[in-house]
This record gives structure tokens, C-alpha cells and sequence, in this order.
């Protein structure tokens, strides 16, 4: 995908090209950076996932609870969230929008970034290395993020039979709607890394996923009506608690169909299909069934 910017274009008709350019901006001090290469490798198993979407019965949104996934290959996936300097490659190639938001540290994560620039970004690198890359769906990042993976925080229902849920919910909400937004952008690592090796998750950065939303609806017996609704004009970002924003949104701040307190910032990683990992047997349901049990 190959986006086009009017400043972009003007500063390449230059005799002294895109690199001059940035170089007067105060956000851009340093060289582009290589696009980084670290990264780190998740064995595939069954984990219990919390779905991705809305689900109503009888006109009414309910909690689906978990359910079982299996993954039928290992993740490969960036040990950290990309970076400016790496992002600049991209647009120095033009073919990514310049990000709404910068830090004068090419190290630090990039954010003020979009769906559709993580995928412009996706495409590049995937073109420069001669390998596929693109974004992780829900379930590879809710894996991956393991014991950081906080998924729906803010349901509207619990379940009646088992108080003890309704109060982890309340402790759960209260603790991030007391949550103060944390507008400063930290180097890479900050955050530290989880016990999959991973950085950075659960941080002020969420990361952009490819799932889409989704609405499904179940009659009084349980079972699906129709087909779910998908609208992938809204995206889903991960991190410190489950957010749907649509996918031309840059500041997470900003709303966009945020769910609970919203973003501090949008940026994201990237996840390589590699050919030497063969799919797995599959064992139990698999994600293509697990909404239809």
C-alpha cells in the first residue's frame, strides 16, 4: 500500500532531498534507523481467550466468558514495538504517512499512527526483506502478551450466580478508570518484558491487532442467529486493557470508539509468517469455530 503527502513529495522534488527536510525538524536529529531484526519465538498451545467483540442475547450484551484456543504453529513476533527511526524508513521510501505524533528519540516507540499506516509499514518492511510480516490477529497477541493480556475490562454484565466475578470486575475497572493517562513516551524496554521475553506490553503504547469488530447475536437457547456482524472500518488495539478504535485514528486519545479509558498512545509490532514453522495437528476448536460453540 502506498500512501502519498504533500510535504513528503515537495521535500523528494529537492536538490537536497527527504533527508535535508527532516533534518531542520527538531523531532529529527539522527539517521533512519535499520528496522530492527529482534525477535522473539512463542511455542503454539491451547489458552483460554476472552472473544473480541459484542455479544447480545435477547437484545441485552453479556459476557461470552473464555474459550478455548488452540494455535497450530509458533509466533514469531518483534521482541519490541517498532520504532520512529525504524517507521521513518518507511517514509523516507514513501510509503507511510508521517505519524501525528513524534519524539525527538528515534529509539522510542512510534505512535500517532493509524491501522492503516501499521499495515503501510507492514507491506514495506515485508517488501525490503523479502518476507511476509503484517500485524498479529487478537488471539496471537493476547498469547503472546500471556500474564500482561488484560482483554475486556469493561462489560456491561456479570455473571449472576458467582458474586465473586462481579467484584473482580468492579476491583478491575476501578483500578483503570483511576488510572492517570501517561502522556510521556519512554524508550524502548521500559516497561520491561513479560515472561514470553516480549517488551513493552501492557505499557502507554497499545499496539494495533487485525481483528475487526464484531457483533453476535444468540437466541434464548444459546445458539447463534445469523451470521456475526464485522465492521473492519474499526480495528482493535491491545494493551493495557482491550480498546476498539476505528482504523483511521491516530491518537488514541482522541476516542475513536475506545473502550474505557482510552489510549495514552497507538503503535504496534509486527509478526513474521515463517515457512519453516509446519502447522500443527489440531487439537480441540479451533479459533475459525470458537465463537460458534
Amino acid at each position: 500500500m502506498s500512501f502519498s503527502h504533500p510535504w513528503i513529495e515537495a521535500a523528494a522534488a529537492t536538490s537536497v532531498g527527504i533527508a535535508t527536510a527532516v533534518a531542520g525538524l527538531a523531532w529529527w536529529q539522527t539517521p533512519v534507523s535499520q528496522p530492527s531484526t529482534a525477535t522473539v519465538i512463542v511455542a503454539p498451545a491451547e489458552f483460554d481467550f476472552e472473544p473480541t467483540g459484542e455479544f447480545i442475547a435477547r437484545g441485552v450484551e453479556f459476557d461470552p466468558g473464555d474459550r478455548a484456543v488452540m494455535l497450530d504453529r509458533p509466533i514469531e513476533i518483534m521482541k519490541y514495538q517498532v520504532t520512529l527511526g525504524e517507521y521513518f524508513g518507511c517514509v523516507e521510501a514513501k510509503r507511510c504517512e508521517l505519524p501525528d505524533r513524534r519524539s525527538t528519540d528515534t529509539n522510542a516507540p512510534v505512535i500517532g499512527v493509524n491501522f492503516l499506516d501499521a499495515r503501510a509499514y507492514a507491506d514495506w518492511y515485508s517488501d525490503r526483506t523479502g518476507e511476509r510480516w503484517r500485524l498479529p490477529t487478537a488471539e496471537e497477541w493476547a498469547y503472546v502478551a500471556a500474564e500482561r493480556f488484560a482483554g475486556e475490562v469493561f462489560s456491561r454484565a456479570d455473571e449472576p450466580s458467582n458474586p465473586a466475578i462481579a467484584w473482580i470486575r468492579r476491583y478491575r475497572e476501578q483500578v483503570l478508570l483511576a488510572r492517570k493517562p501517561d502522556p510521556v513516551l519512554h524508550p524502548a524496554g521500559y516497561f520491561g518484558s513479560n515472561s514470553n521475553g516480549v517488551y513493552d506490553l501492557g505499557g502507554n503504547v497499545w499496539e494495533w491487532t487485525s481483528a475487526c469488530y464484531t457483533r453476535t447475536e444468540q437466541d434464548q437457547d444459546g445458539n447463534v442467529v445469523g451470521n456475526p456482524y464485522k465492521n473492519c472500518g474499526i480495528r482493535i488495539a491491545e494493551g493495557l486493557h482491550r480498546a476498539y478504535m476505528t482504523n483511521l485514528i491516530r491518537e488514541g486519545m482522541s476516542g475513536g470508539c475506545a473502550v474505557g479509558t482510552p489510549p495514552d498512545h497507538l503503535g504496534f509490532r509486527l509478526v513474521r509468517d515463517d515457512q519453516r514453522f509446519p502447522r500443527l495437528a489440531r487439537l480441540g476448536r479451533t479459533i475459525a469455530n470458537v465463537l460458534s460453540r
